[in-house]
């Protein structure tokens, strides 16, 4: 079985010393290099040790996990947040296509997140997704910018006021994009609907997702119709034009 190279980065020592076991025990593929107390040893250790995978803690006196990635020159590694709580920025770190877990870590979901980092280290893009995840939380403040999306052989960023509105289609997802583009995702329109802002994005039919920034006029009827910037006509469900109505009219 192959290995993956990991650091640990976490000021609480039981934290980190819970993580150290778990690892040895669940996930014999993991040959961890190095446990670190600060944000300070961690920048050392990976610009020294060039880990496959990191283990980093969200918050962390004097220097917290994202101040930390901003001062790395190699970012080239798999990257695990874990955090106490929900912190804000889970949302955006969901975005990027990065993992999380929250304490006390819990085995199967460890295992699951190092069985995901396995695969992605076979694409040569953990970069682009780190990036994409300060970018959202340097110049988008708390509000995401850009989200990671997989295609067939590469991570695609999109910025989501690019998207007009989402189509269905089983366990895929087309998008189309203000320039034309029409993007076709292996997940669902349910993922997608659990990932983009919900102050932005509305589910108007249990097969479309629009942006409601997008939307050019509503046609009235028994649920009604939408024209979108596009062109595109769409139909509003009967049971969800009142929803429909209430987030059009908080724009």
């Amino acid at each position: 079985m192959p290995s993956l190279k990991a650091i640990i980065i976490d000021d609480e020592q039981s934290s980190l010393h819970a993580l150290k076991a778990k690892l040895h025990r669940h996930c014999p593929e993991i040959e961890l290099m190095r446990e670190c107390l600060s944000a300070e040893e961690g920048i050392v250790a990976i610009e020294h040790l060039h880990p496959d995978i990191v283990f980093l803690d969200v918050e962390m006196p004097r220097m917290n996990g994202f101040v930390m990635l901003q001062q790395l020159i190699n970012k080239d590694f798999e990257l695990i947040f874990t955090t106490a709580y929900d912190h804000y920025a889970i949302e955006a770190i969901r975005f990027s296509a990065l993992d999380y877990l929250v304490k006390p870590i819990e085995v199967d979901e460890l295992r699951a997140a190092v069985e995901r980092a396995m695969r992605k280290r076979q694409q040569p893009v953990t970069n682009q997704r780190i990036e994409n995840l300060l970018h959202n939380l340097v110049e988008g403040g708390n509000v995401i910018r850009r989200i990671a999306v997989p295609s067939q052989d590469c991570l695609q960023y999109i910025g989501i006021d690019d998207i007009i509105y989402l189509e269905a289609d089983g366990n895929y997802t087309f998008l189309y994009l203000r320039d034309g583009q029409k993007l076709t995702v292996s997940k669902t329109l349910k993922d997608f609907e659990d990932l983009l802002p919900a102050n932005l994005f509305i589910r108007i039919h249990h097969s479309c997702i629009i942006n409601k920034n997008q939307v050019s006029k509503y046609l009235k009827g028994e649920g009604g119709q939408v024209v979108m910037n596009n062109g595109k006509i769409l139909d509003v469900a009967r049971r969800r034009k009142e929803d429909f109505l209430r987030a059009m009219d908080r724009r």
